[in-house]
């Protein structure tokens, strides 16, 4: 948002220089990014956030200014200097929804000469970023730059009758905007038409065909407010972003309509000249009605530690607009600091909405410079959440695997909604078919979306490792995801890991060998471990993102809680990836409202242990736990362990098959296992192998 320093001075009245003012609007939460000279002007350029729409005009940065200076808004005239005859005389309105225009105004000027803007007008606008046109769009321009109120002037002459309908566009029409694009609307889109056709997209662009041009003599300022998400659904389906819709999509001042089309028409007067009609067509079907806060000037001190007596509270925030309501049996002139006091939100904040939001605007005022560092009191010892042991394992398993902790934005791109599987209990979806949460006013352009999925966020992070050539990246994440639901949406925890490139360990320069799929399976199975949990179980199974046959659900028990396996080669390009990445992502939640294993002490084994290995080949579809659980089966006393010592692929192995070799521990408690009761359990291992499995015995 760029802004005028000589404008703001007519505004305010302010001594301060333009630095000083961008110091002081910086310290009330407008952030200045630069302050540049333009001839006898300076621009100041603030960067605002999305909640602070007031600000998007000079009276709104001029009324802060006024705050912190002790001073008053000069607010600009607004009297036309001719008029004659009624609105209606010339021109109708008629709004067909309400609910997407709650108000819209119209008035005429007659007898307009179109021609160039005068110097100081166009100086100006070059100043805040905008182009002269002519001297009635830039009038119109001039009054959003100075009152962030969006307005639009259309020919009369090219109005049939005069006429003026506020309704949504039919099915299949299409409009020609002042850009000379046709476009193609669909029934949700809300449009100006006369009786014939749409000639304006509402708070977005005018039509081509009511463009104001050197021919014209009568004009038609249109003021309105436009339903916020209605002109950002426009905006967002049709590619356009104009400085209008990125008033209106914020949020504008209903009630500010009259003064910035009067500001209008007056200056049309006075530059284009011509004669303003007498009175304003004002239609209103639908009140706003602005939102009523309650402030206990205690909270200020509670929530920032600033001390402000009453009176200086009731000074910032009257002078912000905040009108205080009358106290019923009040028993003094100021309430006390525990007293809760009533406020009507003036009608340019749209962000406030509770207790909290009217502490922050006198913490603005106060100065945040003036907050001290230090921890809040308290009577209670500290402890820890009953989840937190189970995480604080999580986290120290995989650190110690050589994992780094990634903290990603909760907010994604749409384009991630159908790239991946999502965690059982969160692929749900409301009744209405949506699945995922949409924002309305994102922070960032590009990230609309509640992620429903942590891998959206390491993935990208991982590719931002990659665009700095740090091509070796473990990460894990823990966080919130979220999914749309009934009766409201569903909110887990989740836990995501990937994994690419090498393998680095301690005491190496270079990697050995490069990740794959076993290492990130085995840092799940460590945090299960670490967590106290039972095994966890892996099948194979097909899974949206990842890579078919190198795919696998984990399973808790019975229950599915997520997936793992290699990144697909559609999800690898779309990221740029070009090596091997491997991924997991579990619900958290699940992991920590299982059951914990009892840890049973038992003594050292006081008699020695027998080990047998067996190499046998086994069809390439035979996975090692399926072994691994025949031979556990099978309820030998005497059989302690069962573990993988190799996998041999190549040579003498036919392509169908692989040989594994299992080790086999036996022992007994009571005494030395003899030679032929080992070889008796060890036959009937091998035989269990080769029935249930087809397998040969390698000699």
């Amino acid at each position: 948002m760029k802004v005028s320093y000589n404008w703001l001075r007519e505004l305010t009245g302010t001594g301060a220089g333009p630095r000083e003012l961008a110091q002081r609007l910086t310290m009330v939460g407008l952030a200045v990014d630069a302050v540049e000279e333009a001839g006898d002007d300076f621009v100041i350029e603030i960067d605002l956030t999305s909640n602070r729409p007031d600000c998007l005009s000079h009276l709104g940065v001029a009324r802060e200014i006024c705050v912190a200076e002790r001073r008053r808004v000069r607010l600009p005239p607004a009297q036309p200097l001719s008029v004659a005859e009624r609105t209606s005389s010339f021109a109708s309105v008629e709004i067909d929804d309400p609910e997407l225009c709650p108000r819209y105004t119209a008035r005429v000027v007659r007898g307009v000469r179109i021609g160039p803007s005068p110097d100081w007008m166009a100086a100006r606008l070059k100043a805040v970023g905008q182009r002269p046109v002519n001297n009635v769009a830039d009038i119109t321009n001039y009054v959003m730059h100075e009152l962030g109120q969006p307005l639009h002037a259309f020919d009369l002459a090219k109005l049939p009758q005069g006429r003026i309908i506020v309704r949504r566009a039919r099915a299949g029409e299409k409009i020609k905007t002042l850009d000379g694009v046709e476009r193609q609307l669909d029934e949700e889109m809300l449009v100006i038409a006369d009786p014939e056709r749409a000639i304006a997209l509402a708070g977005i662009m005018g039509g081509e065909e009511s463009e104001i041009s050197a021919a014209t003599r009568d004009v038609l300022i249109e003021c309105a407010y436009f339903n916020p998400d209605s002109v950002r659904r426009t905006a967002r389906l049709l590619g356009m972003q104009t400085d209008a819709s990125y008033r209106f999509e914020r949020g504008t001042d209903y009630a500010n309509l009259l003064r910035a089309q009067d500001r209008t028409v007056a200056l049309i007067c006075e530059i284009a000249g011509g004669t303003a009609t007498a009175d304003t067509l004002d239609l209103y079907p639908r009140k706003i009605e602005p939102p009523r806060v309650r402030l206990r000037p205690s909270r200020v001190a509670r929530l920032t530690g600033l001390q402000a007596p009453v009176p200086e509270i009731l000074r910032i925030l009257g002078a912000l607009g905040f009108e205080q309501q009358a106290r019923e049996e009040a028993t003094s002139l100021s309430p006390d600091q525990n007293e809760a006091i009533e406020f009507v939100a003036p009608t340019w904040r749209v962000d406030i909405e509770r207790e909290e939001d009217l502490v922050e605007e006198v913490a603005r005022h106060l100065g945040y410079e003036k907050i001290e560092t230090r921890l809040p009191a308290s009577a209670l010892a500290g402890e820890y959440q009953p989840n937190e042991p189970r995480r604080r394992a999580a986290r120290r398993a995989l650190a110690a695997l050589g994992f780094d902790e990634a903290i990603s934005f909760s907010f994604i791109d749409t384009a991630c909604d159908d790239l991946f599987d999502l965690i059982p209990d969160l692929a749900l979806q409301s009744d209405d078919g949506e699945r995922f949460i949409a924002l309305r006013n994102p922070i960032i352009e590009g990230a609309a979306r509640l992620r429903p999925t942590l891998l959206a966020g390491l993935l990208n992070a991982v590719r931002h490792n990659f665009n700095y050539g740090t091509r070796d990246v473990r990460l894990f994440e823990l966080g919130r995801v979220f999914a749309a639901g009934e009766p409201r949406p569903v909110e887990r925890e989740a836990l995501a890991l990937v994994g690419t490139g090498g393998a680095l360990e301690a005491g190496r320069a270079a990697a050995a060998r490069e990740l794959d799929f076993y290492d990130v399976k085995g840092a799940l199975e460590a945090v299960a471990d670490q967590m106290g949990l039972a095994p966890l179980g892996f099948e194979a199974a097909s899974v949206k993102h990842l890579r078919e046959g190198q795919a696998a659900v984990v399973r808790l028990g019975h229950k599915t809680i997520g997936t793992i396996g290699r990144l697909s080669d559609q999800v690898a390009a779309l990221f740029k990836f070009r090596q091997p990445v491997y991924v997991a992502e579990v619900d958290l939640n699940a992991l920590e409202g299982a059951e914990t294993g009892l840890v049973r002490y038992r003594p050292l084994a006081r008699f020695p242990a027998v080990s047998r290995d067996v190499s046998m080949l086994v069809a390439r579809s035979v996975t090692l736990a399926a072994m691994i659980e025949a031979v556990r089966r099978l309820g030998l006393s005497c059989l302690r362990d069962v573990a993988l010592v190799d996998v041999y692929e190549g040579t003498n192995v036919p392509e169908d098959k692989r040989s594994i070799t299992l080790r086999m521990e036996y022992r007994a408690d009571d005494r030395t296992l003899r030679d032929d009761e080992v070889d008796e359990m060890h036959a009937q291992v091998v035989r269990s192998l080769e029935a249930g499995f087809g397998a040969q015995l390698r000699q």
